[in-house]
């Protein structure tokens, strides 16, 4: 991209098998950096118009999925096939006690869910309102409070990142305490017959309506210290991070895409 702060990464893939394919630490390409280095340079505060003063979210297109309405959660569960552990007040879920996904499985889809990070965090760096949305259960698009680059982080996990990836063009965070909404264009990684990836994923990203990822390239898993495409199915569950921080959602659908 022709933004200064923005890095693209280069990795090395190589397929064992048909398991899991581990790819080397991310090594940013001409620049010596690796995976969240702290000297990154930072993306460029963009203001965009405080939260409207409507309270009411905007309603979901009419071939949208609706993963929740302000009711319940009875299309989502906690990792690991249990109940729900995320709660329900006054209209939103509020991220509580562990991640949960939805029953129903994706591939190519669109994303939409609105985020509020509460006012009264204090903690700092990746301890500030940390939160995540993850396609596929492991592609993590980052949620994190960044108003203004104050919270000092490393620049491949501000909000909007491709975490541990690619950098948002801009920073476009609204302050904590306002909805903040994320639209998600995802392009599955597509497998030939023996399991190896052939197509990588894609992902676009608009924060608060402000394009952030441009069809970037996907690596791989965006967890742990060596990522790379891990085995799974062509169509896995949107998954909703608890990090520890009583994040806020409402206002989740999916639309299903063609390939």
């Amino acid at each position: 991209m022709n933004t200064p702060s923005r890095v693209i990464f280069s990795a090395a893939a190589a397929f064992a098998g048909a398991s899991i394919v581990i790819a080397a630490p991310y090594v940013p390409k001409d620049t010596g950096r690796k995976v969240h280095d702290m000297d990154q340079p930072q993306p460029a505060f963009v203001e965009v118009a405080p939260q409207p003063a409507i309270e009411q979210p905007a309603k979901a297109p009419s071939d949208a999925i609706v993963l929740f309405d302000g009711k319940d959660l009875s299309k989502w569960e906690t990792k690991g096939k249990s109940a729900p552990t995320f709660k329900v007040e006054d209209g939103v879920m509020v991220a509580s006690g562990g991640d949960i996904t939805t029953k129903e499985k994706f591939g190519d889809v669109q994303v939409h869910v609105d985020v509020l990070i509460p006012p009264n965090d204090d903690g700092k760096g990746q301890d500030r309102g940390n939160s995540g949305i993850k396609l596929m259960g492991q592609y993590e698009i980052q949620v994190l409070d960044t108003y203004k680059n104050q919270n000092k982080t490393y620049a491949d996990g501000t909000a909007g990142a491709v975490y541990g990836q690619y950098v948002p063009e801009v920073n476009v965070c609204r302050k904590p305490g306002e909805w903040q909404s994320y639209d998600i264009v995802w392009r599955a990684p597509k497998r030939d017959a023996s399991g190896e990836v052939v197509t990588p994923a894609y992902v676009t990203v608009l924060l608060n309506g402000i394009l952030v990822q441009d069809h970037v390239e996907v690596l791989g898993n965006t967890s742990g210290p060596a990522r790379g495409y891990k085995k799974h199915e062509d169509q896995e569950p949107l998954l909703l991070q608890f990090h520890n921080h009583p994040v806020r959602f409402r206002n989740v659908w999916v639309r299903r895409l063609d390939s």
